[in-house]
């Protein structure tokens, strides 16, 4: 008898990254079907990223960057070839609105990640409430991100908490030789977004004239698993984009975060992360303060990462075995607890 066949939706690589350590564990539970999509605006990158972690993209679909595009093609490709359930990361709505209008179950990987903005312009937030109203089951990787569903009355029986698997998916890189040990110069590593890029820029050729030992190397163009690579040899990671310093977590290197810090909440609270006012001034002063000290450097990522425990990958891959009638599921992640001072 075949297995139930599930789709695992990767738009982007941030995306494929996360999702190509559940496919490796449904393989190993021997209870599921994986296949593997690739689409977004680059589907020969999203594969590309898949085919890191040893297994190549099943689908590749279009290019597309158009939502209504994505749909459709998602709908065609459906409707001859139905999956029995259908796994989407972050704020896929596409794929989210495809599988509900074709009745098929939704696990929401790494759902009620919220920034608390609702800005005109932050389209991701808003893709990631949307698709909190059609997901079936939704698999929240810190306990925050699990009581901000239960806060917008998402029924708690359909929230697990199981972890991001940006960890399992550094752990794997690192077990097929892809992670380096260390670098003789230290490495800033820098993704921000167009709010803080001139400040950003100031900053790091000041940094670079004053110490010109320091390499800084932009995070953007490096694909998986050379941006992995590189998070790892890292001595701090200065952006504001949540799924990079997720990522530089995993690896054990510490953030800055220009700005507000919105959605990295778990973040700053498990001091892995730390806000910096995003002035050219402000940000030199901190960066200078973590090289002039690498215990004070250290120090931020002592707890490890507070977005998993490298184990959620087999989590989210027994849910859905258990969501389709096979097997339990699992227990959730333990919440760490709080460090309370006398």
């Amino acid at each position: 008898m075949s297995l139930p066949e599930v789709h695992l939706v990767g738009g982007t690589c941030a995306e494929a990254l996360r999702l190509a350590p559940v496919a490796a564990a449904m393989r190993a539970q021997g209870r599921l079907t994986p296949v593997l999509l690739a689409g977004g605006a680059d589907p020969a990158a999203v594969a590309r990223t898949f085919a890191a972690f040893g297994r190549p993209a099943d689908v590749a679909l279009p290019a597309t960057d158009s939502r209504a595009a994505a749909v459709r093609r998602l709908d065609q490709l459906w409707a001859v070839r139905t999956p029995s359930a259908v796994l989407v990361r972050g704020d896929n709505l596409a794929a989210g609105l495809a599988a509900y209008w074709r009745r098929i179950p939704i696990m929401h990987l790494d759902a009620g990640r919220r920034s608390g903005s609702l800005r005109s312009d932050d389209r991701a937030e808003a893709d990631r409430r949307l698709l909190t109203q059609v997901a079936t089951v939704h698999l929240a990787a810190t306990p925050q991100a699990a009581m901000n569903l239960l806060d917008e009355r998402v029924v708690a029986g359909d929230v697990l908490l199981t972890g991001g698997t940006a960890v399992d998916a550094t752990a794997a890189l690192a077990a097929r030789g892809t992670t380096p040990v260390s670098r003789t110069n230290p490495l800033v590593l820098v993704g921000v977004g167009a709010a803080a890029d001139d400040a950003v820029g100031t900053a790091m050729r000041r940094l670079t004239a004053e110490r010109p030992e320091v390499d800084v190397a932009a995070a953007a163009p490096l694909p998986y698993p050379d941006r992995t690579r590189v998070l790892s040899a890292a001595y701090l990671v200065l952006t504001d984009d949540p799924d990079l310093a997720e990522e530089a977590l995993a690896a054990g290197t510490p953030v800055l975060v220009p700005g507000d810090g919105g959605g990295h909440a778990e973040a700053l609270h498990a001091g892995g992360a730390r806000t910096v006012e995003p002035v050219a001034e402000a940000i030199l002063a901190a960066i200078r303060s973590l090289l002039e000290s690498r215990l004070r450097r250290d120090v931020m990522v002592t707890a490890g990462s507070p977005y998993g425990d490298g184990l959620a990958a087999g989590r989210i891959a027994q849910a859905t075995a258990a969501l389709l009638g096979h097997g339990q599921f699992p227990e959730p992640m333990p919440a760490r607890p709080l460090i309370t001072t006398p």
